[in-house]
C-alpha cells in the first residue's frame, strides 16, 4: 500500500513532477550529444584504421586511434567519468561539458570498432571494382563502401546508443552541478527518494521512463533495418 501511496505522492506533487521531467530531459539532451560525438569521431577512427592498412603515411595516426581504442574500451566508463570531471576538466561551471565530453569520447571508441567491422565486411572486390573504373579510393570508399557498410553497423550502432543512453544513469556518482544541468533521471530519482524516505517508488518511475525510450528507439532501428531491406529487394 505504501508503494502506491508513494506513487500517489510523486505524481500529485509539482515538485517531484518537475525532478523528474528535468531529469528525463537532461537525460535525453547529454546522451543526444553524447551520440552525434560518438559518431562523428568514431567514423573518423574507423576510416583512419581502413585507410592505414594499405598507406604507411597514417601509421602515426593509426598508432592514436589504436592507443585511443584500447584505452576507452579497456577500462571503467565510471572511472573514465571521475577522470574527466575531477581531473581533466576540474574547471568551475564546466562539469556538465565534462560529461558529455567523457560519454562521447567513451562512446566514439566503440562506434569506431562497429563501423570498422562494418566496411571490412564489405567485399574487398568492391574496392578494387571503384578503383578500376577510375574512382580514388576516397570516392570508392563514400560511393560503394560506406552505403554498404551503414547497413551492417546499423543494429550494433543503435545498441551502443542504447547502451550509452543507460550508462547515463553513473551520473549522479559525480553529484549535481550548477543549477540542473546534470540533473540526470537516476539522481532525479534519488532526490525523491531521500525526500520522501522510500527508494522503490521513485525507482521504478525512473525504470519505467528508461524502458520507455528504450523500447521506442529499438522500434526504430527495427524500422530502418526493415526499410533497408526493402530496398535492397526492390533494386
Amino acid at each position: 500500500m505504501s508503494f502506491f501511496n508513494d506513487l500517489v505522492k510523486i505524481a500529485t506533487t509539482a515538485e517531484y513532477r518537475n525532478y523528474i521531467l528535468q531529469g528525463f530531459l537532461n537525460t535525453l539532451a547529454i546522451t543526444f550529444i553524447a551520440v552525434i560525438i560518438g559518431l562523428v569521431l568514431g567514423f573518423i577512427v574507423a576510416i583512419v584504421k581502413v585507410f592505414a592498412r594499405t598507406n604507411k603515411a597514417l601509421a602515426i595516426p593509426n598508432a592514436i586511434c589504436n592507443f585511443y581504442t584500447t584505452v576507452f574500451r579497456g577500462t571503467p566508463v565510471a572511472l573514465q567519468l571521475f577522470i574527466f570531471v575531477f581531473a581533466l576538466f576540474a574547471i568551475p561551471g564546466f562539469k556538465v561539458y565534462a560529461v558529455i565530453l567523457c560519454f562521447g569520447i567513451n562512446s566514439g571508441a566503440y562506434v569506431s570498432e562497429n563501423i570498422r567491422a562494418g566496411i571490412m565486411s564489405v567485399d574487398s572486390g568492391q574496392m578494387e571494382a571503384g578503383t578500376s573504373l577510375g574512382l580514388s579510393e576516397i570516392k570508392t570508399m563514400r560511393k560503394v563502401i560506406i552505403p554498404q557498410a551503414i547497413k551492417n553497423v546499423i543494429p550494433a550502432i543503435g545498441n551502443e546508443i542504447i547502451a550509452l543512453l543507460k550508462e547515463t544513469a553513473i551520473i549522479s556518482m559525480i553529484g549535481s552541478t550548477v543549477g540542473t544541468l546534470t540533473f540526470d533521471l537516476n539522481q532525479a530519482s534519488s532526490t525523491i527518494s531521500y525526500a520522501i524516505s522510500d527508494f522503490f517508488a521513485p525507482s521504478i518511475i525512473a525504470a519505467l521512463f528508461y524502458l520507455i525510450v528504450v523500447y521506442i528507439f529499438t522500434l526504430l532501428i527495427k524500422l530502418i533495418e526493415k526499410r533497408l531491406h526493402k530496398n535492397d529487394k526492390h533494386s
